[in-house]
């Protein structure tokens, strides 16, 4: 897998269907009895947007995800994709991923080439719309966290996400005290699970076609 290669492929392909909640499922967090979880809310979605950043390390494909610290909130101590919520101020939401990403872990959007975006998703623990977005840089980033946000950086080869080897199920404990079966991938030694793992699960898909062709 080389970057230049990736990146020619990524360009045609984000601009045909994706293939969505088929594939964001696979991943799916269920209740231990089977049952899907369900959420309430009675505001309408805030919108955000999320960066997959691909770069190019002697001769690995690599992209970042970040660990959150602990803190009282939903995503306390998960990995995720870097990436925030939409302000008044982003023209759209890939102005947001790359604003949150420069701001979480310091890449310079200036380096940025956007290829484009997955499936819209949605996070219902917290209430957001998400775009997941496409970029390579040419250069391997210096990261440069913010502690206040980021725990650790870490930086998986993007062909582990095609490893089955690297996919795992687990029974999870949330915050409300509910068991979940959850899916999840094992990069790096982290468990990836929930929303970022289905975002990723469609990236995935898309990966297995680059790989075939």
């Amino acid at each position: 897998m080389k970057l230049a290669s990736l990146a020619r492929f990524f360009e045609s392909r984000l601009k045909e269907p994706m293939p969505g909640k088929s594939a964001h499922d696979l991943m799916l967090p269920t209740l231990v009895n089977g049952s899907n979880i369900r959420f309430k809310h009675e505001k309408k979605p805030r919108q955000g947007g999320v960066l997959i950043l691909f770069y190019e390390e002697e001769g690995i494909v690599r992209f970042p995800l970040i660990e959150r610290p602990e803190y009282d909130g939903i995503h306390s101590g998960q990995i995720a994709l870097p990436g925030g919520r939409k302000e008044e101020t982003d023209s759209s939401l890939i102005r947001t991923a790359l604003r949150e990403a420069e701001e979480e872990i310091g890449v310079d959007d200036k380096e940025i080439e956007v290829l484009g975006g997955l499936s819209p998703f949605f996070v219902g623990a917290s209430n957001h719309d998400i775009l997941p977005v496409i970029g390579i840089t040419q250069r391997v980033p210096i990261f440069r966290p913010d502690p206040r946000e980021v725990k650790e950086i870490i930086t998986p080869a993007t062909i582990d996400l095609l490893d089955a080897n690297k996919r795992k199920k687990k029974d999870m404990v949330v915050r409300n005290g509910h068991v979940l079966s959850s899916p999840y991938f094992d990069l790096e030694g982290k468990v990836v699970w929930g929303a970022t793992a289905m975002m990723l699960s469609e990236l995935s898909f898309l990966l297995s076609e680059f790989e075939v062709s």
